[in-house]
């Protein structure tokens, strides 16, 4: 569709002491081979802040081009939206471009420890046991 644009995703928190968000760690974002071989220009945006104390975190991950610089894309007003960045890699991580909302940060490793599985999802209690691989810390 002429205009149409991506979202990869769209968190929402209605309070700001919810230990809820999306992690994106160790990921490919990248386009598909259909769309990166087309002609189509389609802008595609890491997320959208869906409530006011949205959280998503990209770290350690591949962004290609395919990127909007901007990075994200505005749900309705300018509420406060908490997006950090850890050691993310390629031309779509570049964030010299990105909206400078309040919550908007790139983070050091002492941070991003914080929202790994194991820190955030409290996943070496649960996760072991389901026998599904998964890394636990930092790469």
């Amino acid at each position: 569709m002429t205009g149409q644009s991506n979202a990869l995703t769209a968190q929402g928190r209605t309070d700001r002491n919810q230990n809820t968000g999306i992690l994106i760690q160790n990921c490919n974002v990248r386009a598909a081979n259909d769309l990166a071989s087309s002609n189509r220009t389609v802008q595609t945006y890491l997320g959208q802040p869906w409530k006011e104390y949205s959280m998503t975190v990209y770290m350690q991950s591949f962004m290609d081009g395919s990127i909007n610089p901007a990075g994200w894309s505005a749900w309705s007003g300018d509420f406060a939206l908490s997006t950090l960045y850890y050691d993310n890699n390629r031309p779509g991580s570049n964030t010299s471009n990105r909206f400078t909302w309040p919550g908007y940060h790139v983070i050091k490793a002492a941070d991003a420890a914080n929202f790994t599985v194991s820190a955030f999802l409290l996943g070496d209690n649960w996760i072991r046991q389901t026998g599904v691989h998964y890394t636990a810390g930092l790469i």
